[in-house]
């Protein structure tokens, strides 16, 4: 018997698992993506004021649900994947996603890079961005200030976003938006948050160089209201 040769290994993979397994995928596969995620959003924040949503995004059907939603939501916002080069993630919660959305995007035939933000020398981990489009992720960003690590970026004031997009530009990039798998801008919207004429939020950033102002567009999949998380508990 001949072996396979290197071609013949790439153009499948071979399935694992149990007859039961792929049944149980089956089932849930009778549900659209974005409901089928919102349920396992649903059940991890279950009340909470703020998590990192790993419970979701390193689970294997999570994981895959949420890197074709965001792939979804970006261009229902007016952002398809040929519009930008590369997605950055700002904090480690956004981690997981950025690599599930390079995944969803080599699933669909098209090309897509990630990135991690790197604050002990502040640059980024991952493929050249000089020269690219790019946008920023992060797991659940909103106005809240919980500090839950030492890397969140809440929109309060905007000052994480505005140290990330600067090194961005610093790398020769330019930041199309900023989005993330959940987030809001609530009620109380702080000084530099605004509406673009399409109907988008944006969030005003500036350049911590040269003080220049930039307003990028804040998308999110989902809005945290929908899952009316506790306003003043602690995780």
């Amino acid at each position: 018997m001949s072996k396979a040769t290197d071609t013949e290994r790439t153009r499948s993979f071979r399935p694992t698992g149990t007859p039961d397994l792929a049944l149980d995928q089956s089932a849930r596969s009778m549900m659209e993506p974005i409901d089928q995620l919102r349920e396992l959003l649903s059940r991890e924040i279950d009340g909470r004021p703020f998590t990192e949503l790993s419970g979701v995004t390193f689970d294997h059907q999570g994981a895959e649900l949420a890197g074709h939603v965001l792939l979804d939501t970006l261009e229902d916002a007016g952002y398809s994947v040929d519009d930008y080069d590369a997605v950055g993630a700002l904090t480690a919660a956004a981690v997981p996603l950025a690599d599930a959305m390079l995944h969803a995007a080599a699933s669909r035939g098209q090309a897509l890079n990630a990135f991690v933000m790197d604050f002990v020398y502040p640059s980024i981990k991952g493929p050249s961005i000089e020269g690219k489009r790019v946008i920023l992720l992060d797991a659940w960003l909103s106005q809240k200030s919980y500090v839950q690590t030492s890397s969140l970026v809440t929109l309060r004031k905007g000052n994480e976003l505005s140290l990330d997009c600067s090194i961005i530009q610093r790398q020769g990039a330019e930041p199309l938006a900023i989005a993330s798998l959940v987030g809001g801008l609530g009620p109380e919207a702080a000084s530099g948050l605004g509406e673009l004429d399409g109907g988008l939020p944006t969030i005003q950033v500036v350049d911590t160089v040269d003080d220049s102002k930039t307003s990028l567009p804040f998308i999110c999949a989902f809005n945290e209201q929908q899952f009316n998380p506790g306003k003043d508990q602690e995780r």
